[in-house]
């Protein structure tokens, strides 16, 4: 009766045998290819320390003036730009400054770099359902599977250090963006879209012009999410070597600094909600202003 206890599984030796044979396989490729690709991920190093000196080297009422003329632009709110200032002067008060530099360098290159790479695949995947049948499980497994799990091939292939964190931010982070993209576009109303064609658009003119006008609630709360989700991903991406207040809230844990984990961890908190009023309050602004144009 012990099949009624225990699962039935692979021999253990063949279990074995086939894991080992996995890792072999995918160690031969880190051999073989670890150089190619760590050449091709150079101008995204490139990027990232650029935007990261200027973040950091930057002086810091430069930068404060910086931010809150984007917020302004952004939002002609002056109660967010207020609050952002606000928030940045407490975070820089208690000597937290360079880190927050270097966190919102590194969310400003994974959120371009998920809005360059997720819009166009979000398009594609509104125009093919049989692209879409392919992507969506893909988006499942990013989506469910464990964040710490991203960070071993990235590592065995990159080493660690800034660009390997970078990556699996933007993986972490980019299936919202291409999630909302393609709902948005298909969302749009069917009865607009044959006005367009009844007017003669062209494909292109019909998803500048009309769909991505339309989609641009949804696609900027995919923005949004994808923001939230790599600073979400901060902490965990600080254990392969990128900096920012990720790190400190790593030392916090391992050493129990109560303190140091509780104010690292406010000061994400704070970032979090600048990016969130700001990209919505812009999305707003953009929206009806889309509306007045188009009538």
């Amino acid at each position: 009766m012990d099949w009624l206890t225990r699962f039935p599984h692979l021999n253990d030796d063949t279990l074995r045998l086939l894991k080992k044979s996995i890792d072999e396989s995918f160690r031969a490729f880190t051999r073989a290819y670890g150089g190619g690709i760590e050449a091709f991920f150079q101008p995204l190093q490139y990027f990232l320390i650029q935007s990261e000196r200027f973040m950091t080297l930057t002086p810091w009422p430069i930068i404060l003036l910086l931010i809150a003329a984007i917020a302004w632009i952004a939002t002609r709110s002056w109660k967010i730009v207020a609050g952002a200032v606000v928030t940045l002067l407490i975070i820089g008060f208690f000597d937290m400054w360079d880190d927050t530099m270097k966190t919102i360098s590194m969310i400003f290159v994974c959120t371009v770099l998920s809005i360059v790479l997720g819009i166009p695949i979000g398009i594609a995947m509104s125009r093919s359902d049989r692209l879409q049948s392919w992507i969506s499980p893909i988006l499942d497994v990013m989506q469910t599977m464990p964040s710490f799990v991203y960070l071993i091939p990235v590592v065995m292939l990159l080493g660690i250090g800034k660009v390997p964190g970078l990556i699996a931010v933007v993986i972490y982070a980019i299936p919202p963006m291409i999630r909302l993209t393609n709902l948005g576009i298909r969302q749009v109303d069917r009865d607009v879209l044959e006005a367009a064609d009844a007017f003669g658009s062209s494909s292109w003119q019909k998803l500048k012009n009309v769909q991505l006008p339309l989609a641009l609630p949804t696609i900027m709360a995919g923005i949004n999410q994808t923001i939230m989700m790599a600073l979400a991903m901060v902490v965990i991406a600080s254990m392969i070597g990128v900096q920012g207040l990720g790190q400190p809230v790593l030392k916090a844990i391992a050493n129990q600094y109560f303190t140091l984990g509780i104010f690292n961890g406010m000061a994400i908190v704070g970032i979090a909600i600048i990016f969130d009023r700001v990209s919505q309050a812009y999305g707003k602004r953009l929206q009806r202003h889309l509306e007045v144009v188009h009538g």
